[in-house]
């Protein structure tokens, strides 16, 4: 299908504001506003994160607006993060839309932040996926097997039971008092080291669900009595425990991914999603291309984190397919998928 609509996205589902505007699949803007703030604490702070939004917001808008080159009155809708994400973020980027679109005149999409992933292999520059396809999205807060009939046509065949795979590799590296955030230290880590040093033993787990919370307490306590018999064991095995621990989790998404084609028959497999940023990921998917036959389809880097212009091309399919939001629609921590 061609897409033609001009869009405007916001995305606020947790501490990056991040402004985008599209005409059909072609990105003219896409600003991220980061939020360093959180370094400080380990984590992202839900207050600060949406404090920040609030001061971020009108500037990043007017920065996505002259990058792009297009005026307001030139957009034919308004796409928002409807959820899941942080209440308080997803508040003030749902208010803002509703509000800047009803000034305008301009109709709004609310979209699902996990849909929006997913359709980020819809923009430019590479061609979308042939349908239909699987996709591995792995963030900080969701781990799903998705079967892609159609842009809006998503079925969830395996999921999470307990922790992300994202949330394990922040985590675990805090428990190696790596830097926040710990999983691209831990990715960055796992080129130096020996993925084999360490082996953990992966959940069993039926069909196509995952599991990730058993794993991460068996790394807590292998660091414990390891750092009982010598004190310095993470400084001094660091990149060594990084690999084991990144082999453990791809190990665990790969053979969930690799059951999800032999049960589909489906070898058009794409990656979403944060996690897709991991650089031991995207060498284990292109391993399977090679050796299993696949069709890969792999985001730019600029496509894996939060951004707005995957919000902006669900928004833009949803738009042309005919549906709208309402002014009474209201932000969702937990929206279903």
């Amino acid at each position: 299908m061609i897409y033609t609509s001009c869009i405007l996205a916001i995305e606020s589902s947790c501490d990056d504001t991040s402004v985008a505007v599209i005409r059909g699949r072609h990105v003219l803007s896409n600003v991220v506003a980061n939020q360093t703030v959180h370094e400080n604490y380990g984590g992202v702070v839900p207050e600060l994160a949406s404090r920040a939004h609030v001061q971020n917001i009108v500037p990043t808008v007017a920065t996505a607006l002259k990058e792009a080159g297009v005026s307001p009155e030139d957009l034919d809708a308004v796409a928002y993060t409807q959820g899941p994400g942080l209440m308080g973020s997803l508040h003030v980027g749902v208010a803002f839309a509703k509000a800047w679109a009803y000034a305008l005149g301009k109709p709004t999409i609310p979209v699902h932040h996990m849909h929006a992933h997913i359709l980020a292999h819809f923009l430019e520059p590479g061609d979308p996926p042939q349908l239909p396809f699987l996709c591995l999205t792995v963030s900080g807060g969701h781990t799903q097997l998705v079967r892609v009939n159609g842009p809006l046509d998503l079925q969830v065949i395996g999921t999470t039971l307990d922790d992300a795979a994202g949330e394990a590799f922040d985590k675990m590296a805090k428990l190696m008092g790596l830097p926040y955030p710990g999983g691209p230290e831990i990715d960055r880590l796992a080129t130096e080291g020996d993925p084999l040093a360490f082996a953990f033993t992966r959940p069993l787990v039926k069909g196509l669900d995952m599991s990730f919370s058993g794993l991460k307490t068996q790394i807590l306590h292998f660091l414990q009595r390891e750092m009982q018999s010598n004190p310095r064991f993470v400084d001094q095995r660091k990149a060594d425990i990084a690999a084991s621990i990144q082999h453990a989790i791809l190990g665990i998404l790969m053979s969930k991914l690799e059951s999800a084609v032999a049960s589909t028959g489906i070898q058009e497999v794409a990656i979403a999603g944060g996690v897709s940023a991991n650089r031991g990921l995207r060498s284990e998917l292109e391993k399977r291309r090679d050796e299993l036959n696949w069709t890969i389809h792999i985001p730019p880097l600029s496509f894996c984190t939060d951004n707005a212009a995957m919000i902006a091309m669900t928004g833009a399919i949803q738009f042309e397919a005919g549906f709208s939001g309402s002014i009474t629609d209201a932000p969702n921590p937990r929206l279903p998928f």
